[in-house]
């Protein structure tokens, strides 16, 4: 009998990036919980999946401590352990000047890129440590942004930095436990967020670019493979971007 495939569970698997890692995930032999706050969208993921496959769609909010608890609940109950979580559901704000941001606007990128994935990470060291045999491995969705900003981007840098202070206090915090930590920092994946690109975005000398992207298929392989790491090892921080973007000397 084969053994039972590793259970993974993605944020924001309904498109872009969530999408193509969990599919990835999939194509490697994981099961795979999606969650994502579109029934419609996760539906087309799983639609996307080779027929049979252990997927199990959840729409789910993560900055909702009750929605992230029947999350984890589903995901157990359903593939009976977790040892991975990708911490990827993320949003923006409209690029204005950041004294025209709302409270509302500033508060709603908090709430999902960085409160969203402290939920899911507590969610995951619960379910982690507990089970036989103990711990597991996370890697978060970190972004370019975490280290150099775009211009009129407060809120998702901010949030982006402290994703990064979040990746390494789980990483120390889940040592003991078996429980691995990594951050992938991506850099213009092809996805819908990124289509604007190619007419031209701001840059930090005040002027409009295009911007080259990178097939979104690297970032999903990237993942597999911090994924697939023995416990023993842990990537801390990958970024994988496309090679000729403004990054590197932004500024």
């Amino acid at each position: 009998m084969p053994p039972a495939p590793k259970v993974a569970l993605v944020t924001g698997a309904g498109s872009g990036i969530g999408r193509a890692v969990a599919l990835a995930l999939v194509r490697d032999g994981w099961a795979v919980a999606l969650a994502g706050r579109r029934p419609d969208a996760l539906a087309a993921t799983t639609a996307l999946a080779p027929p049979g496959s252990p997927v199990l769609p959840v729409p789910a909010d993560v900055t909702d401590p009750d929605s992230v608890r029947q999350l984890f609940d589903r995901t157990v109950s359903t593939f009976g352990r977790l040892d991975l979580l990708f911490n990827n559901a993320g949003v923006g704000a409209p690029p204005v000047p950041l004294e025209d941001l709302t409270f509302e606007q500033w508060r709603a990128v908090v709430d999902v890129n960085l409160t969203g994935a402290f939920l899911c990470t507590q969610a995951a060291f619960r379910q982690m440590k507990g089970q036989a045999p103990r711990g597991g491995r996370i890697i978060n969705n970190g972004s370019i942004s975490a280290h150099a900003p775009r211009p009129n981007s407060a809120p998702y840098t901010a949030a982006k930095h402290a994703v990064t202070g979040l990746t390494k206090a789980t990483a120390l915090d889940g040592r003991g436990y078996d429980i691995a930590c990594g951050q992938i920092d991506i850099g213009n994946a092809a996805t819908e967020m990124t289509a604007r690109m190619a007419g031209g975005v701001p840059q930090a000398d005040g002027s409009v670019a295009p911007e080259p992207t990178m097939d979104v298929e690297c970032v999903a392989n990237a993942v597999v493979y911090m994924a697939g790491l023995p416990p023993g090892a842990n990537v801390l921080f990958l970024t994988v971007m496309a090679t000729r973007m403004p990054f590197v000397g932004r500024g």
